[in-house]
């Protein structure tokens, strides 16, 4: 294992500890004001902010974290229903968002009230009614993460509405996220998915996507799946990823990733 690496795994870690002493304080400000004393409206509409922002980075180094462990080919595998996996998916991308209707979600008790929920926002979710309550094994922080990154993604850059479908196949969990939005030229399918891209100045009509499908693509090679870009100009995209499932008697594996080095 490269030094480097090593420095850059143990950096990341240590920037969990202080970011969850912050968000405990905020939380003791806003919680124990009886202990602590009043907060003003303005004082508390700025330490929810700070709290949602702190989430976020909590968020942003716990994936950059997972992608860094990914190299070196470890896989954990989970048992879980699509159903639990899709709901706290949502859970975690609309919190940051809209605290509201991340609120809707968790007390949604059906897959009939969550489409609901979500198609007031503009949000389609296409699941298969066989297929919520199934039983799962996936790597879960793997697979969340690709799942978060695409839906944010897709947030970013819809028009009008989100399409979100997922199914379970015998090969594999099929995740797919489409907008309406501005679409990817061809030419630039292959680099969207380079960390830190961004477009030429005179093209700054198209936005870049990011680091986050850098990430998306990184995990889902080291899961051995398999990842589809559908888009056009003005075309809106369409993001297609299967991830393979394990079967029960599969072991959790820990080998060489050739892609590490």
């Amino acid at each position: 294992m490269k030094k480097d690496r090593i420095r850059t795994e143990l950096l990341i870690h240590d920037l969990k500890v202080p970011l969850s002493v912050i968000r405990a304080t905020i939380e003791s400000l806003l919680h124990r004001q009886q202990t602590l004393g009043p907060l003003t409206p303005k004082q508390e509409k700025a330490l929810l902010r700070a709290q949602r922002n702190i989430r976020l980075s909590q968020t942003l180094v716990g994936d950059a974290l997972e992608i860094a462990r990914s190299t070196w080919g470890f896989v954990r595998f989970t048992p879980l229903r699509l159903s639990g996996f899709v709901r706290n998916s949502l859970i975690e991308v609309y919190d940051l968002i809209d605290p509201e209707l991340s609120e809707q979600i968790s007390k949604s008790g059906s897959l009939g009230d969550l489409t609901r929920v979500l198609k007031a926002k503009r949000a389609i979710l296409a699941v298969e009614d066989g297929d919520w309550e199934k039983e799962i094994r996936i790597d879960l922080a793997k697979t969340t993460q690709i799942f978060r990154n695409l839906l944010t993604n897709g947030l970013k850059y819809r028009k009008e509405r989100l399409v979100i479908g997922l199914s379970v196949k015998a090969d594999g969990l099929l995740l797919q996220v489409s907008d309406d939005g501005i679409g990817i030229p061809k030419a630039f399918h292959e680099k969207i998915f380079e960390q830190y891209f961004q477009l030429a100045p005179e093209e700054s009509h198209l936005r870049g996507h990011g680091l986050g499908l850098a990430g998306v693509l990184a995990l889902v090679e080291d899961l051995s799946g398999e990842l589809t870009l559908k888009s056009d100009e003005g075309a809106g995209a369409q993001f297609m990823v299967r991830v393979p499932l394990a079967q029960a008697q599969d072991p959790d594996r820990f080998s060489e990733n050739p892609r590490a080095g």
